[in-house]
């Protein structure tokens, strides 16, 4: 969306893996597959879950993460999330057999600050989750072996800004913005610039 537009008019290459494969190891391969085509090594940006994804891809020259998990090798993002986190009160089991976020609930957990028609068509592209997805564990924790950038954003309601300051101090360098949960759709520029630092 706006963000790899941003990203396309600074002169980057931009690939988008879809994730939610079922598995934590399955959306990690969908990732690695691709850093692997890159002609060199790219930067990987993970938001939320998308974080523990590109913890466990090697190869990248450095790692942003934004309202996102970055866990060390033997960590799960349920583990690092706990049972009080903020999202877990509107997840609800899907006919699937795996979890989802009400429409209606959805709005305001995930875009607060992002336009109606932006929030609106955001929703249109989520997927119900499998069963257990947040259980998967990182393995190798590639993303400490290269520089590393979290964007914490203060005003998220889904992945606790307490927990995000946490996950900035694993990180080489990290910055703070009023933003809710997506702000690579409310304000796409600002993450633009951090990711090419």
């Amino acid at each position: 969306m706006h963000l790899a537009e941003a990203l396309r008019q600074r002169g980057a290459r931009v690939v988008v893996p879809r994730l939610h494969r079922g598995s934590l190891k399955a959306d990690v391969r969908a990732v690695q597959a691709a850093a692997d085509l890159c002609e060199t090594p790219p930067i990987l940006a993970g938001h939320s879950f998308g974080g523990a994804v590109i913890a466990d891809v090697a190869r990248a020259c450095s790692y942003v993460f934004f309202s996102a998990f970055a866990p060390m090798a033997g960590e799960s993002c349920a583990e690092l999330g706990g049972p009080d986190a903020l999202v877990n009160q509107w997840v609800r089991p899907h006919a699937s057999g795996g979890t989802y976020v009400p429409e209606q609930f959805a709005r305001e957990l995930f875009y607060a600050d992002c336009s109606s028609a932006d929030a609106s068509r955001a929703i249109d592209l989520l997927v119900p989750q499998a069963g257990g997805h947040g259980r998967g564990v990182v393995r190798r924790a590639e993303w400490t072996r290269a520089p590393s950038h979290y964007i914490v954003c203060e005003d998220d309601r889904a992945v606790s800004p307490e927990l995000q300051r946490t996950m900035a101090r694993r990180c080489d360098s990290s910055q703070h913005i009023h933003a809710s949960h997506s702000p690579h759709i409310s304000q796409p520029e600002l993450i633009a610039e951090a990711i090419f630092g």
